[in-house]
């Protein structure tokens, strides 16, 4: 968490602007490690849920009670496609929308959502593509930003007198930051979770990918044999891998694959982040992993500094890029603050 009380100061961990520039431009941290360079070089062996062969791992009582709210499921269509979501709480209540991250899907919130369904009605969304949601022939940026719209539309969050606030990790995040720029007028405000928006000189995304078909699976062992996060990271929390990669899967003709259409990132431009961030037309907050090698101290503050300096800079402890992960519950709990405090509190205008 940032060092002064949520809304207000500098990011833990910010750093000095390079050579000590007092021009007020954001810094320059240097070029990114090795590690997210090679992070989609990933040798052909087996992932950490491969030594359960197919078992569920031990869980947690609180996980098996949350998981058991079993929540709406619903369909939109939005421009074609017909996209899936999931729905908990009263839709009487102010909207709250969770994004997930690239080739994932809205299982990744199914266990943090229960938690604040009880002021929210809070739906988490598969992008198309995506999850549960239809493929598309084509993808941009601007489509994605219209399903989440369109899910805000069909789980009713514009009829409260409080706007939507949406919470989107990743891949999600980029979505959102145009969302915010483009239709921010209609949201109360957004929650940018690890989505680095990178300066010029450290720039960021996977490379282009050889378009090839999933491989097809003899059984769901198998495939959760293979199932590994991107970035390449350890997770202690083997029960939450095991939950988003058993919905990462589809039964097919001979096995199982994965629910994602591989074509996503042909042809495909997430566009100028850093622009739309500083675009953003209502309240925003950037949440971060401690160890996170996308979002390292030195870009918080280069983010802090596009925003100028008058967004919470919110940093989960013993996190790394996948937070809610790593550390769901004190995800639930900064969410939770941070929803408090913009509940009670008057936006500080940016410059």
């Amino acid at each position: 968490m940032a060092g002064k009380p949520v809304g207000a100061g500098k990011p833990v961990g910010a750093g000095k602007p390079a050579g000590g520039d007092k021009s007020g431009l954001p810094p320059l941290p240097g070029p990114p490690p090795d590690t997210i360079r090679e992070m989609y070089n990933l040798a052909p062996t087996q992932g950490p849920l491969a030594a359960l062969k197919g078992e569920r791992p031990t869980a947690p009582q609180w996980f098996v009670d949350t998981v058991a709210a079993l929540p709406e499921s619903s369909f939109v269509e939005c421009d074609g496609a017909r996209i899936h979501y999931l729905r908990w709480g009263d839709r009487k209540r102010p909207g709250l929308l969770l994004v997930h991250g690239n080739a994932a899907h809205a299982y990744w919130w199914s266990f943090i959502a229960p938690f604040l369904a009880r002021d929210y009605n809070v739906a988490a969304m598969d992008l198309s593509g995506m999850g549960d949601s239809q493929w598309r022939a084509h993808y941009t940026m601007e489509l994605f930003a219209k399903e989440e719209l369109a899910v805000c539309e069909d789980a009713g969050m514009f009829l409260s007198p409080e706007p939507p606030i949406i919470v989107a990790h990743s891949f999600g995040g980029f979505v959102t930051m145009l969302t915010g720029a483009l239709y921010g007028d209609r949201l109360a405000g957004t929650v940018i979770v690890d989505s680095p928006v990178n300066p010029p000189d450290r720039p960021g995304g996977p490379p282009k990918r050889e378009l090839r078909p999933h491989n097809v699976y003899p059984t769901m062992a198998a495939a959760l044999a293979r199932f590994r996060l991107m970035p390449p990271q350890g997770c202690e929390n083997l029960f939450l891998l095991d939950w988003v990669g058993r919905h990462s899967l589809k039964a097919v003709e001979g096995g199982f694959t994965w629910k994602f259409d591989p074509a996503i990132w042909q042809s495909f431009s997430i566009g100028d982040t850093a622009a739309r961030l500083k675009a953003t037309k209502c309240r925003i907050a950037v949440f971060r992993g401690e160890h996170s090698i996308l979002l390292p101290p030195e870009i918080g503050e280069y983010m802090f500094n596009l925003l100028g300096r008058s967004a919470p800079m919110v940093e989960i402890p013993q996190a790394q890029h996948h937070i809610m992960l790593d550390q769901p519950l004190a995800m639930v709990s900064a969410l939770r603050a941070l929803l408090a405090d913009w509940e009670h509190s008057t936006p500080v205008p940016r410059v």
